[in-house]
């Protein structure tokens, strides 16, 4: 199977941010998480995390679900889940 340059790039492109990194590192680690708990945790307010969010959603990286009137993320995609997991020490 052929490479796609361009969807890969894509891909590293969204996670080439650092707000955008920390959340998906703590999707794993944390098996998905809701919005609150991601902004006590990066000390941001809701509309970045948000904003961020939406980003990584729209790149195909991660999905939500309603869990009453919380949305849950989660990571989606396994190559991310291989990357962030090549980067750590």
């Amino acid at each position: 199977m052929a490479m796609d340059h361009k969807k890969n790039s894509e891909l590293l492109k969204a996670l080439g941010h650092p707000v955008r990194l920390q959340l998906v590192m703590g999707l794993l680690e944390h098996d998905g998480c809701n919005v609150n708990r991601m902004v006590g945790q990066l000390g941001l307010p809701q509309s970045t995390v948000s904003q961020h969010l939406a980003l990584l959603r729209h790149a195909g990286i991660i999905e939500f679900r309603k869990e009453g009137k919380k949305n849950c993320y989660r990571i989606t995609d396994k190559r991310v889940t291989a990357l962030v997991r090549a980067l750590k020490p």
